[in-house]
């Protein structure tokens, strides 16, 4: 009896020390918890949680959060706006230009898979409209100033504010007019067009050594029409029609092939020629309407 009663107290302690394990990993469970809701606590009352209304058949329902998917895009075309500015500050244009080209094809992407993914809401839609002006409207006109625009003084910087100001009142009215506004067309140079031309002409002239006063005037008088174009009624066509989903001609495809062979023959050059000769599309499409008009009344007055 003398020897069981020590075999006993030996098993009661073995049994009795996972019991005090899984009582000392609750307590930590609890702690950590506690711990989680009080930081939790403590963030929200710093930063206020995005909270978005919407009305669902007839009835408001209110969402907590924001979809991570399409702005984690939308980051990274503002983020590439913001280092176009870092690269053109520390005289690397090259690097700049090409970023401002990355911001694009990221600004192109939000919105499209926003809508594949059935992720868009508002606050989308006002993120990605300040990451434009960033990346489309404050980017190209630091670069450029830093460029060349600097050297032409208070002529220079005011070129490079009516591009800014071109780019956000384009901004303001693409916003308000987005619900009523005809798909196909665009009123107005597009931002991130207008960019890529700014982008595309620093890239393509930043290696050569301009120093004549008329060059410097004709490179601010182009930036500065660029942002007039954008708050201007010409209109450009979208390419918002075309469907992507549908069979097209295997001709397409195979045009497709070749412009990007023709691009990565000179990126910079080829890229200045596509994008100023879209910006060019819009007022030459309205002068030959109104050209095509005059004469329609002409005729109909001889008649």
């Amino acid at each position: 009896m003398s020897q069981d009663k020590p075999e006993t107290e030996v098993q009661q302690s073995a049994e009795d020390q996972p019991s005090a394990v899984q009582a000392s990993s609750r307590e930590e469970a609890e702690r950590d918890a506690e711990f989680a809701r009080r930081a939790h606590r403590m963030v929200g009352e710093v930063i206020e949680e995005v909270v978005e209304e919407k009305e669902v058949d007839g009835k408001k329902e209110r969402h907590r959060g924001i979809y991570l998917l399409p702005n984690l895009f939308t980051t990274g075309a503002l983020f590439s706006g913001f280092y176009a500015v870092v690269a053109g500050m520390n005289g690397d244009f090259s690097a700049a230009a090409i970023a401002i080209f990355v911001a694009m094809i990221l600004d192109g992407l939000d919105g499209r898979v926003a809508r594949m993914t059935g992720t868009e809401s508002a606050f989308g839609e006002q993120y990605d409209s300040l990451a434009d002006m960033v990346s489309f409207g404050v980017a190209p006109a630091l670069v450029a100033f830093s460029w060349m625009l600097q050297d032409l003084g208070q002529f220079g910087w005011i070129a490079a504010f009516v591009y800014v100001a071109g780019a956000a009142l384009r901004l303001a009215r693409f916003n308000v007019q987005v619900g009523v506004a005809d798909k196909k067309w665009f009123t107005g140079l597009p931002s991130p067009s207008a960019a890529a031309i700014v982008a595309a002409l620093v890239w393509v002239l930043h290696d050569l050594d301009i120093e004549m006063l008329a060059s410097q005037v004709l490179v601010a008088l182009v930036i500065a029409a660029v942002g007039l174009l954008m708050v201007s009624n010409v209109r450009y066509y979208s390419f918002k029609d075309i469907d992507l989903k549908n069979r097209v001609p295997f001709m397409v495809l195979l045009a497709i092939v070749l412009v990007l062979a023709i691009i990565a023959i000179d990126p910079a050059t080829m890229l200045l020629l596509l994008f100023v000769g879209y910006g060019a599309s819009g007022p030459v499409r309205a002068l030959f309407r109104r050209q095509s008009l005059a004469e329609k009344m002409a005729r109909k007055e001889k008649e």
